[in-house]
């Protein structure tokens, strides 16, 4: 099992029981580094879209995956494809998004406790 993030406090949280793929992008690039391991066998275990916000009202955000390196899983291909699309179509209507540090720092929380939750299954 591992995690790829861009959420630093994710990294830090698990650095130490999970692998960690941390990568310095933007939400989409995200979504795509994810799809790009599921293209070489990775599963998905938690939804690329998971939680209420929305990817045009945050920069952060974590997907648990299972390293396979097996056939390609069609359901997470699927999954991950569909939530490409609908993260692209969001963006293009970006939300006045305040980089100020309460802001990021109520984001990187959101993010965190989306992928606490997500280990807790």
């Amino acid at each position: 099992m591992k995690i790829l993030t861009n959420n630093p406090w994710v990294k830090e949280k698990y650095k130490n029981k999970y692998e960690i793929h941390f990568a310095d992008v933007g939400y989409l690039e995200l979504l795509e580094l994810v799809r790009d391991g599921i293209h070489q066998g990775d599963r998905l275990l938690s939804h690329p879209l998971s939680g209420s916000v929305k990817p045009n009202e945050t920069p952060f955000k974590s997907v648990l995956v299972e390293e396979d390196r097996g056939e390609i899983d069609m359901d997470s291909l699927l999954i991950i494809e569909d939530a490409l699309v609908m993260a692209r179509n969001l963006m293009k209507n970006p939300k006045l998004f305040l980089e100020d540090d309460q802001r990021m720092n109520d984001c990187r929380m959101i993010d965190l406790s989306l992928i606490d939750s997500a280990l807790e299954k």
